[in-house]
Parts: structure tokens; sequence; C-alpha cells
């Protein structure tokens, strides 16, 4: 089967076997996949990443030999699973397995590749009415939801996305229901009109340095390295920062601004799928104005350019059909 390869910082197409379904394991088709931030960081060293990347994805069942009422269907999965007998699996699950493997970025080939295999339990049935186009961002899409998970929202919470990217964008057009007054922060009126024509408040960035707002909560998804510190200028004292930036890089933080002003930082990361995809069915957010680009497998040396690329929207590869 034809496959993507990253190896230090070199990305092509090889040829590989197609995996053999081990127990308790499916093998999937893949139809589309999405190149995420986290890819592009991989490809600059990211995790000492190796092998087939890639997270983001819908695909077909095609072999189940212990769960065949899977063969078929089509699916989405959680990215994270761990040994299934260590303490944290046996008490608060695998998501954080000290053994664990993720899919596409730590010891197990991902989804920029026709099949991939993964385990029956991770398996979400993408519902009919879900497009394959739509269901390729129930990840990223659980991902912004999680933070409705971990932090108490409510209707009068004063909550900030600070960030305008694919993921800024998903994570205020999602928790708009749960705050209303929520406000999206970054540097691109083209990209901040994407989440205000969901009912999304959008604000430059200039703008609000003018105003000098703070607020109860700022969720950090810049995908930048100066990005917790810019949130720090826009929660209050005795507020709270949600981390969502990944990067190969260091972040610089003042630890004494923390501290001085009770500042509370909540790292958040993978989330619920069933969730995502309930949104996604209920049309409580609408994810295709964020795709930018389409590109077959065999051109993803071009995709991988195109993700690359400061600002850029979500670039899809259509894999299988």
């Amino acid at each position: 089967m034809r496959a993507v390869s990253f190896s230090g910082q070199n990305q092509c197409l090889t040829d590989r076997e197609k995996p053999e379904p081990r127990p308790g394991q499916a093998v999937i088709r893949v139809t589309v996949a999405g190149i995420c931030n986290t890819d592009v960081e991989l490809a600059k060293g990211y995790m000492g990443f190796s092998g087939t990347p890639g997270h983001e994805f819908v695909g077909v069942v095609e072999a189940a030999p212990d769960a065949p009422q899977w063969i078929g269907r089509r699916v989405a999965a959680d990215i994270n699973w761990g040994c299934g007998v260590c303490p944290v699996c046996l008490t608060t699950g695998s998501r954080h397995c000290p053994n664990r493997t993720t899919l596409g970025i730590a010891g197990w080939d991902g989804a920029f590749a026709q099949w991939l295999a993964a385990p029956v339990a991770n398996l979400h049935a993408v519902p009919d009415s879900v497009s394959d186009r739509e269901a390729v961002f129930a990840e990223p899409l659980a991902a912004a939801l999680e933070v409705s998970q971990q932090v108490h929202l409510t209707a009068k919470t004063r909550l900030a996305v600070l960030g305008d990217g694919k993921l800024g964008i998903l994570i205020a057009c999602a928790l708009r229901h749960v705050c209303p007054g929520i406000v999206l922060i970054g540097k691109h009126a083209r990209k901040l009109e994407v989440a205000a024509r969901q009912g999304v408040r959008a604000r430059l960035l200039a703008d609000q340095e003018e105003r000098r707002e703070r607020f109860d909560v700022v969720v950090e998804a810049t995908g930048r390295e100066d990005g917790l510190a810019r949130a720090m200028d826009l929660v209050r004292p005795e507020g709270m920062i949600v981390a969502k930036t990944t990067v190969a890089g260091t972040a610089p933080l003042s630890l004494a601004r923390l501290v001085v002003d009770e500042i509370s930082l909540v790292g958040s990361r993978c989330g619920d799928i069933a969730l995502a995809l309930h949104y996604l069915k209920e049309r409580l957010v609408d994810v295709t104005p964020l795709i930018e680009a389409e590109y077959d497998l065999e051109d993803f040396v071009e995709a991988f350019v195109r993700a690359s690329r400061p600002g850029a929207g979500k670039i899809l590869l259509r894999i299988g059909s």
C-alpha cells in the first residue's frame, strides 16, 4: 500500500505492507485524512517522530475478526490506546497511560496511508448524515470541545480564545453554545470572519490590546511559542489559562506573574470523539468553511507544503473511496 513516511525532517511517499488485524483490532480503509498543525510540528522534530503520521481521518472498516459487526461501517477513532493493565488504564482510562501509543504521533503508524489498524474499542460509527469532509474533523473538534469537559463554564463566564487558526476557530464555534459571549481574538480579519458567521464575537488582536479587557478563562490556541505569554496579558488575576498549543520549540512563561496573580494553568489535549460526532450530526458547528484545499495522497508533498504555510486552512488528503 501507499503510505507517507517521516524520517527525521524528510517526508516522502513509500510502499509498505498492508496491516493485518491483531486480536481486538480492525483494519480500516482510509477515505479522507486531514493534515494537522501537529503533523507540521512532527516534521520539525516534535516528539522525535518517525513513521507514518496522520491522526485526523475517516474510513471504512474492512476487517475485524473479533467484531465482524463493524465491517463496512464508516468510522472515526479515538487516537490514544493504552496497555489496559496499568493502574492509570484501570482507574482513569487509557488517555494518560504511561505506555500508551498515539495514532500517527507516538508508536503507531497513522492515517496518511491507504489502510491503518486500530483497536475496535476505539472506533466510533459516523452518522449517515455526516459527510466524509465533515467527519474528518471529528478528532480536532473533540479536542476543541475538551475545554468544556475540563473547565466549569457557565453562560456568564468571560471566555476568550486566543488564536484564529483552525483549532481556535473550532473552539470558539463549539464553545459558543456554552458561553454565548465568547470572544475569538486573532490577527486575520478573513479568518475571524469564519467564526463570526457562526455567531462568535470576533476581535482583532490590535483592538483587544486597546481595550485592555481581561477574561475569566483564556484558551491559548495560537500555535506559537509565545502564545502563553500573550494569554497572560488577557487573563484576570485568579483566572485560568487553558493551553492547547504543542510546538517543537520551548515556550517562555513568567512563573513570577503566574504565582503573583494566582493564575491557574490547564493543559488540554484530545477529547471525546462521540461528542464531536454528535455536534456534527446536529449541525452545531459548520466545519466546512475551514477547508482550504483537497489533494490526492500521491500529491502529499505538495499538500504538506501548503499545509505548512502560516495561516493555512485545513488541507485534506483524499485517499480512498
